[in-house]
């Protein structure tokens, strides 16, 4: 106690008691806006409180002569080594700084020293599906080889069933020899030498681009953080690396943040900054990187994972992918402390977890929080799938020989920065869907994301059928699993792809007699085995424009008669609640279900960011050329949770992983803006609870598996992957678990 007296009287008196001269220099420091306040109480955290409320006297009275930094870029030591002429201000170099140095352009920190043979190529990583094969995947950087040994005891010591990654700096011919090291103590790692560039996160993301984080329930990110700058950087390191890997306790506690679905990160405590005073020199930077996935800066408050040691969930890493960040958008090494990508990167990711609605957990809070109670998720998936992925003569004739959809997706053009155009196939490929193994892949891989059915769209005018390949290919084709049923898109066809207007192409007649002729066109179809009845009675059938009918109870009265001569019995008549009214409106209870359809009715004029009523509140100017209409996709969210909107009673809820119709309407486009996977997952968790309950027979609907011109797709690209499968997969997964595996819906005769 006595000595604690003794350290408080001597700090106040040293906090009160200063020399004329050094008043002065206090002045100096704080007009010359050359020392960062910030930068010196987070590098510094252990300053007495009376010090922290004026950090300028600490450095002024003990700070310089202890060689702290007064910012980033200067060093009183390192200023004093490389300027020797200076040895008569070795009590305050910084005052010399101030006044001339800075002026001369002196060096003012020490600069990277360049291992002969540092600079390598960025390694190749060859990865196929067998590389996950745990549960779990431990990242660990290593830049100063010395701290290996202790990387190795938090991971040994935490015992985890996990896949082991190793990213080692290149520092000359010693690399070698660490890397022989850890594959004999650690002979499942996988060791990949990265040259020094980007500091952990660059090689961190390398991996990520690289696919070889994919499909894990979670990843650990751990480096060997010495921060040279910071008065307490080892003890700092070990904080944070013990924090995330606490021996025995790792894997309970690793399964309970897996379990969490609304936690993004997983940091020890502590390490969560919140407050814009963190951004530092990094904001302009973190804004740009954040456009690459649309991501406005200015949407949330900066709250982020500080440290980059963390765990963190699997949309996360996607998003990360998303971003496409390479190696040469990353600054040189040069021992910068703040205002580099990397930097910039390690903020922006708590952006990223906040546009998912995620939390960043700490290691107190992780081990205090209940368990998760998950609701009930829907008791039936489909999702809108477009047949036009193959040439056909009429879109020969109108569009030019060979037009298939891929002829639209392929020349898209970027709009605005970030705007990632074009978007391509990844998985599936540029697919022909004449092919009936094509639509087989694509069955494959949506069942396995908890999708049960697809509605297929149905071209049908007064008799012509469009479009109509891969359907009939398939009912010759038993062996080839693809559950499905009918929406008739009975729109007409114009020339700019809207339905709405232009140059008609295609003109839907509705003859005297057109709904037998319609029913018994739809009947080998509807009698396959293949062909959904979701309630286990009656095949489905969907109606895209009820209100274009010419006499919708009369003409939905005559379809049901005609299916009932026709032999088939009762169907289960639904319709599209489409945005825009028809000339005959329909009443609610006509269908026996109405179909949701993203973004039709969920968007406002309050909503739009551009070419609305109220100007451009994007935060940047799209290309000039650009007349299109920009909308909030979050908004579209909150307007599909809205208790306030008027929907039918037998409503199924629905969703979408984007929209932009950039490939069809170029600088006339309909764009969601802010559509990702991050925020695709906050859309299903949110409906969950909200629109679920209310949604007819509990389904959901998705617009949609396929709409690649429209970029409402959860298909594969090549910038993001499997993620809005994985969002969806997991999601479903949290809530019905293997049910699809034990309990497949009931289709006729199968």
């Amino acid at each position: 106690m006595f000595k604690k007296m003794t350290y408080r009287f001597d700090a106040l008196r040293r906090f009160a008691l200063t020399g004329q001269a050094t008043q002065t220099y206090i002045r100096h420091i704080r007009k010359s806006g050359l020392f960062d306040r910030h930068f010196y109480l987070t590098t510094n955290p252990r300053l007495h409180p009376l010090f922290r409320l004026m950090p300028e006297r600490h450095f002024a009275v003990f700070g310089e002569a202890m060689g702290l930094q007064p910012n980033p870029d200067f060093s009183p030591n390192a200023y004093l080594r490389h300027n020797p002429d200076l040895a008569s201000y070795a009590h305050a170099p910084f005052s010399h700084f101030i006044a001339i140095g800075r002026k001369e352009q002196r060096v003012t920190k020490d600069l990277p020293v360049l291992v002969p043979g540092n600079a390598i190529p960025v390694p190749r990583i060859p990865v196929g599906k067998e590389s996950r094969v745990a549960p779990y995947a431990v990242v660990a950087h290593v830049f100063y080889h010395d701290l290996w040994e202790e990387l190795a005891e938090a991971i040994d010591g935490a015992d985890l069933d996990c896949d082991l990654f190793v990213t080692i700096t290149h520092h000359g011919p010693e690399t070698d020899a660490l890397a022989a090291r850890i594959t004999e103590t650690h002979p499942q790692a996988r060791v990949i030498v990265m040259p020094n560039h980007g500091r952990d996160i660059f090689p961190f993301v390398h991996l990520v681009n690289a696919g070889l984080l994919d499909n894990y329930q979670a990843v650990c990110k751990i480096h060997t953080k010495r921060s040279p700058h910071r008065q307490d950087g080892d003890d700092w390191r070990r904080h944070l690396i013990g924090g995330i890997l606490p021996g025995a306790q790792t894997t309970p506690l690793v399964r309970k943040f897996v379990a969490d679905t609304g936690a993004a990160f997983w940091v020890a405590d502590g390490q969560r900054y919140t407050g814009d005073d963190w951004w530092g020199s990094n904001r302009a930077t973190a804004t740009h990187l954040l456009r690459r996935i649309e991501i406005r800066e200015s949407e949330f408050p900066l709250s982020f994972p500080a440290g980059s040691i963390y765990w963190v969930k699997p949309v996360m890493i996607d998003m990360i992918r998303g971003a496409a960040l390479t190696q040469d958008i990353f600054e040189p090494e040069q021992g910068q402390v703040d205002g580099t990508l990397a930097h910039a990167f390690e903020r922006a990711i708590g952006h990223i977890a906040q546009a998912a609605d995620m939390q960043i957990l700490q290691t107190t809070e992780l081990v205090r929080a209940a368990p998760v109670a998950q609701p009930r998720g829907p008791a039936y998936v489909s999702a809108f799938h477009l047949p036009q992925f193959h040439p056909t003569p009429e879109n020969d004739a109108w569009w030019g020989r060979g037009y298939t959809e891929w002829a639209a997706v392929t020349r898209a053009k970027p709009r605005f920065a970030g705007h990632m155009h074009p978007q391509l196939p990844a998985d599936l490929g540029f697919y022909d869907l004449r092919l009936p193994e094509a639509l087989g892949a694509q069955a494959e891989m949506a069942t396995e994301a908890g999708i049960d059915a697809f509605c297929v769209y149905h071209y049908w005018f007064g008799g012509k059928r469009v479009l109509q390949a891969p359907l009939d290919a398939l009912l010759a084709r038993q062996d080839i699993r693809f559950p499905f049923y009918l929406c008739w898109a009975n729109e007409s066809w114009r020339r700019n792809w809207d339905g709405l207007s232009g140059t008609v192409l295609l003109e839907q007649s509705y003859r005297e007699g057109f709904e037998f002729a319609l029913a018994r066109d739809a009947m080998p179809y509807m009698r396959d085995p293949r062909y959904q009845r979701p309630d286990g009675k009656r095949p489905r059938f969907v109606i895209y424009r009820p209100e274009d009918l010419p006499d919708p109870e009369t003409n939905v009265a005559r379809l049901r008669q005609a299916w009932r001569s026709l032999g088939l019995g009762e169907v289960e008549l639904g319709a599209v609640r489409f945005h825009v009214a028809g000339d005959h409106p329909v009443r609610a209870n006509l269908f026996d279900f109405w179909v949701e359809m993203p973004p039709h009715g969920l968007v406002g004029e309050p909503d739009y960011l551009f070419g609305g009523p109220h100007g451009n509140r994007l935060g940047f100017d799209p290309t000039p050329d650009f007349r299109g209409l920009i909308y909030d996709y979050a908004a579209v969210i909150g307007n599909s949770i809205s208790p306030d909107r008027k929907r039918p009673t037998n409503l199924i809820t629905g969703v979408m992983p984007s929209w932009d119709n950039t490939a069809r309407r170029g600088a006339d486009a309909h764009i969601a803006y802010g559509a990702n996977p991050a925020r695709f997952a906050r859309w299903l968790r949110a409906i969950a609870t909200e629109r679920l309950p209310g949604s007819y027979r509990n389904e959901l609907f998705i617009n949609a598996w396929n709409e690649w011109a429209e970029k409402a797709m959860l298909e594969p690209g090549t910038q993001y992957g499997r993620a809005n499968l994985n969002v969806l997969q997991d999601w479903i997964g949290h809530r019905r678990g293997q049910w699809h595996a034990q309990h497949p819906h009931p289709i006729a005769a199968e």
